[in-house]
């Protein structure tokens, strides 16, 4: 009978296995009560049926779980993992799925090699930083040791190539995964709903959740939302500094301390530092309940977010203080960290969750307008 039940629902055990090994073990233990759904602050916008996922987790319904939209529904606020009477961790489980559904829409197979080998993600790095590191030695300018010459040792138009390479190579991965994405959920249902409508929809969706991430705040407790505001925006002065605003900031001019220049810069590392050392004093010391279980992939974006930030702001002051040899040396440290962080965080791990997000809301709601006969 069993046997029968598992041919006629096509049940995928080694679906069920994976999601375990990425940190749904809470899975065996939920009993379908439905007290996560009920606790959830969020589901009363009707997307959250938390319940419904674990059971296609549970009865292995890969199909079911590529075409829903519920795990980046979730901010993991804890509500419901602290109430579920078998301590199954739900928002656990959903992490889980945010992880697996990663996986999925990356067609390279590089997301699914990160995910399951730690040892593979910290070569990837590795390799990484030390390509750039090697194209920095092939590439600098003289070595000027009088004084501080970065202009010279680092030619702007040098880096700018740099950036628009791997600013291309990034835009073409996370948009092919995205339309992955879009064609798992979405598929032939939109159809019916006329460009202009999807257009509309897309704005006025996609980057207001994208820069504000608006959801999040209607959880209970609003300063992981706050602190994720503080992690993007400082992120977002990073790169109009870095990748738009780079001739006036790749300088050996040092700006008087009210120039709106050296002000964002101070922020965007500040707040890079301080999201990441909060994000791993948070995992050590386990207090919150979105802390308790954390990925190796959580722990390298930490980590690497925290040495970009720090580099960046070694190399201001090492500049400020004319010290020329720690300044480039600083400054080829920082700039062999970046193509980790973006390069393998973005497309493929845990920084790629900032864009599913909001298209997931875009998304689900080109569903309902297909499914409504609009």
């Amino acid at each position: 009978m069993i046997e029968l039940v598992s041919e006629l629902l096509k049940i995928d055990e080694e679906f069920l296995d994976e999601l375990i090994s990425l940190g749904g073990e809470g899975i065996k233990r939920c009993y379908q009560c439905g007290s996560c759904t009920a606790t959830c602050p969020l589901s009363e916008d009707g997307i959250i049926p938390l319940r419904k996922m674990i059971k296609y987790s549970q009865l292995g319904l890969k199909e079911k779980v590529l075409e829903n939209l519920t795990p980046w529904t979730c901010y993991y606020c804890g509500e419901c993992s602290d109430t579920c009477p078998k301590d199954a961790d739900p928002g656990e489980i959903m992490m889980a799925l945010r992880r697996y559904l990663t996986t999925e829409y990356d067609w390279t197979g590089i997301s699914k090699r990160i995910y399951h080998s730690k040892t593979f993600e910290v070569m990837a790095s590795l390799v990484l930083a030390l390509l750039t590191l090697g194209l920095i030695y092939l590439l600098h300018g003289p070595v000027v040791t009088d004084k501080v010459d970065l202009e010279t040792f680092s030619p702007v138009r040098t880096v700018e190539i740099g950036g628009h390479v791997i600013l291309v190579v990034l835009s073409a991965l996370v948009i092919s995964n995205l339309y992955r994405m879009y064609k798992f959920t979405v598929g032939d249902s939109a159809k019916r709903v006329p460009l202009s409508r999807k257009l509309s929809e897309f704005f006025k969706t996609v980057p207001v959740h994208f820069l504000t991430q608006l959801r999040f705040r209607k959880c209970g407790n609003r300063i992981p939302w706050i602190k994720h505001l503080i992690l993007v925006s400082g992120y977002a002065s990073a790169f109009i500094l870095f990748a738009i605003l780079l001739r006036w900031t790749l300088t050996n001019e040092i700006y008087p301390i009210t120039n709106p220049l050296r002000i964002l810069g101070y922020y965007s590392s500040a707040a890079l530092i301080y999201v990441s050392l909060d994000g791993i004093i948070g995992r050590i010391r386990k207090r919150e309940r979105m802390h308790l279980h954390s990925h190796s992939t959580d722990w390298m974006f930490l980590i690497l977010l925290l040495l970009v930030g720090l580099t960046g702001l070694l190399v201001h002051l090492f500049k400020y203080l004319g010290m020329a040899m720690p300044t480039y040396l600083s400054y080829s440290i920082h700039l062999a960290l970046v193509p980790p962080l973006l390069v393998l965080e973005v497309p493929f791990a845990k920084w790629a969750h900032i864009a599913y997000r909001p298209f997931a809301i875009y998304f689900q709601k080109l569903k309902e307008l297909g499914e409504g006969g609009v």
